[in-house]
């Protein structure tokens, strides 16, 4: 019997949203320039929408009910003192600027944008992990 962690991230896979199944449309498989990711990937108490382990980089997708959020600061905090590095996209920008999204995560994966960015929600890993 799978535990209560990995049952919820199995319901998450199982309700996604909109923007998440376009976002792994384009990124599973390594379709992504051969980077490798996983979805709903458990890194302590939270569950990152998607991770390359390669990179050590969590992609998340928000919805309205993420803005202004503290739980999702303590969230980033958490999983870049973890050694990955977070970006976040709102929903709408995955659903209207696919590729804008698809490029910002390329810069990051080869190492193009390596620094903290309030404007692209990008914030690195504070322990490289490689």
């Amino acid at each position: 019997m799978p535990n209560a962690r990995t049952q919820f991230a199995r319901a998450l896979r199982r309700n996604e949203t909109d923007a998440e199944k376009v976002l792994w449309r384009e990124i599973r498989n390594r379709n992504l320039n051969g980077f490798k990711f996983v979805r709903q990937y458990p890194i302590g108490p939270y569950i990152a929408d998607f991770a390359c382990r390669e990179k050590a980089l969590v992609v998340e997708l928000d919805g309205a009910q993420h803005a202004e959020s503290m739980r999702d600061t303590e969230r980033t905090r958490y999983i870049n003192n973890s050694g990955f590095s977070v970006i976040r996209f709102w929903n709408d920008e995955v659903l209207r600027e696919r590729d804008d999204v698809l490029e910002t995560i390329v810069g990051i994966l080869e190492d193009r944008l390596i620094k903290a960015c309030d404007a692209t929600r990008f914030s690195p890993a504070t322990e490289q992990i490689h």
